[in-house]
């Protein structure tokens, strides 16, 4: 059984933990905040960029563009996005559960990866994956800058055909209690469907249809990068919020049971005492 001093001294741990994720709790919180904000700025840029490709795409044959060029899959490149660190609940885990099922379509020789954090490098260098290149963003998130740099990396494995197909593997912010991990294709570009198979739209360009691609498809997976990036930012304050709120009541928890505890052996230690005293008055007494 536990003494008094140990079980103060575990309270005392407590408490020293309980103040660590109070305080993790409220920069999350606050920095969720910020990437929440980014999220929904820019959601409807990038739902106007799909409805652009969706209407472009149903325009039928496109001209030839070196990001649309469809060939049969031999090596394959995945852009993982995680943290560079833990204490946020199932954030990384699932995001790499995810990844693996990806992964396990082709074998370890075929893939190239890009990361972002280091618990995906962890993951894939561990598992004997080629890692092409390894990216690690400030805690406030990746900018447009950043995007634009790491975009640049995909086309030139694509267009250089060191990969014939490149994913993104993220986690899509739903709201701070749900993350859904996402993987997206973002190479060769696909124009998105709406369902329809209508006929096809004759469209008059101006400037040229092979122009107005030139421009608007390295722009359209910049896009899909960035908006990657801050979703993949918010999912992971919001299940550190989320963890660290659930770690500080535990704490709590745990300090009121080894306070009763505490209190219990004192008492029994303050009744064993009073019992010892009283027999030796009887004893001189007798």
């Amino acid at each position: 059984m536990a003494t008094l001093k140990q079980i103060r001294g575990r309270i005392r741990t407590a408490k020293s933990i309980q103040q660590i994720t109070r305080a993790m709790k409220l920069v999350a919180a606050a920095r969720l905040k910020r990437a929440q904000d980014r999220v929904l700025q820019a959601r409807p840029f990038s739902e106007k960029m799909l409805d652009l490709m969706r209407q472009l795409g149903a325009a039928g044959d496109l001209p030839d563009h070196p990001l649309l060029a469809v060939r049969p899959i031999q090596r394959a490149g995945a852009l993982l996005i995680t943290s560079d660190r833990g204490l946020c609940g199932s954030f990384n885990t699932n995001i790499l559960r995810c990844a693996e099922g990806l992964l396990r379509e082709r074998p370890v020789e075929a893939w190239r990866l890009i990361t972002v954090g280091k618990k995906g490098q962890a993951f894939v260098s561990k598992r004997g994956y080629q890692v092409a290149e390894h990216y690690s963003f400030p805690p406030t998130g990746a900018t447009l800058v950043d995007a634009g740099t790491v975009t640049a990396r995909i086309t030139e494995m694509f267009v250089s055909g060191e990969t014939d197909a490149i994913y993104v593997v993220y986690s899509k912010f739903i709201s701070p209690l749900k993350q859904v991990p996402t993987v997206t294709q973002l190479l060769p570009i696909e124009p998105p469907s709406d369902g329809e198979n209508g006929p096809a739209l004759d469209y008059i360009f101006e400037p040229s249809a092979a122009e107005l691609l030139g421009r608007l498809l390295p722009h359209y997976l910049r896009t899909l990068v960035y908006q990657a990036f801050i979703e993949a930012n918010a999912s992971e304050h919001g299940s550190r919020m989320t963890a660290m709120s659930a770690a500080t009541d535990n704490a709590a928890t745990m300090i009121r049971e080894l306070t009763l505890h505490a209190n219990t052996v004192r008492q029994a230690g303050i009744t064993k005492e009073l019992l010892e005293v009283v027999a030796g008055a009887e004893a001189l007494s007798g």
